[in-house]
């Protein structure tokens, strides 16, 4: 695993999790660690020998590896929420 630090000073895990033959996800674990609701997730897309394969995977740790710090800044500005936001209004019983 590798860190990252947002701008606003939080400093993340970052993993690779469900890779595929051309693809992975990023995730972005929140320090709190009490749940998954902070938590960010993005898609890196490769497209070296293995993703022209369906039965292909790629090595987390590969992927890792091949991000840089600025990638890894870039997949997080574009990263989204693991969970949705709790409702505004009343909710239905």
């Amino acid at each position: 695993m590798k860190t990252f630090t947002s701008p606003d000073g939080t400093d993340w895990l970052v993993a690779v999790q469900s890779p595929g033959s051309s693809n992975a996800v990023i995730h972005f674990r929140h320090p709190d660690g009490a749940s998954s609701r902070k938590d960010r997730y993005n898609w890196v897309i490769t497209n070296g020998p293995e993703s022209r394969s369906v039965t292909a995977r790629l090595e987390p740790e590969t992927v890792l590896d091949s991000l840089n710090d600025a990638a890894i800044a870039r997949l997080f500005g574009r990263s989204m929420a693991v969970s949705r936001q709790d409702t505004l209004g009343p909710t239905r019983d």
